[in-house]
């Protein structure tokens, strides 16, 4: 009986999904000088080439999610972006004993679940 919902709750799971990154993607436009600082701190090689294709990423792909479009490819290059900001901006292994090794610790394991969520759907997409 719940099976005739697959197709719903699929097409919420791709629009919440994208949202995740969409919204983030905008959001580094309007704050840019300070990403470009935090991924700096971070010790981010090449960030000020890598945020502007981050945000092109996250926008566009997140936005090929949303619609329904190039599902699969976006949700394989969305999984190794989600790796790579995980390795660099969640570095929590690096914050013993600081106050913030706790939210990092959160925030990577966040990532590693969104991370899985994008692999499920590259293996389940119809669309590549």
């Amino acid at each position: 009986m719940l099976a005739r919902y697959d197709n719903v709750y699929a097409g919420l799971g791709r629009i919440l999904l994208g949202l995740y990154f969409v919204v983030p993607g905008i959001s580094k436009i309007v704050g840019y000088a300070g990403t470009l600082a935090l991924m700096q701190t971070k010790g981010v090689p090449l960030a000020e080439l890598l945020l502007p294709v981050t945000i092109v990423m996250q926008v566009g792909l997140g936005a090929l999610l949303m619609f329904n479009q190039q599902v699969r490819i976006s949700a394989l290059l969305l999984f190794g972006l989600t790796i790579i900001i995980n390795l660099y901006m969640h570095n929590f292994w690096d914050l013993a004993g600081d106050p913030g090794q706790a939210h990092e610790t959160q925030n990577f394991m966040k990532n590693l679940a969104i991370a899985a969520g994008l692999l499920v759907l590259a293996g389940r997409s119809q669309k590549a």
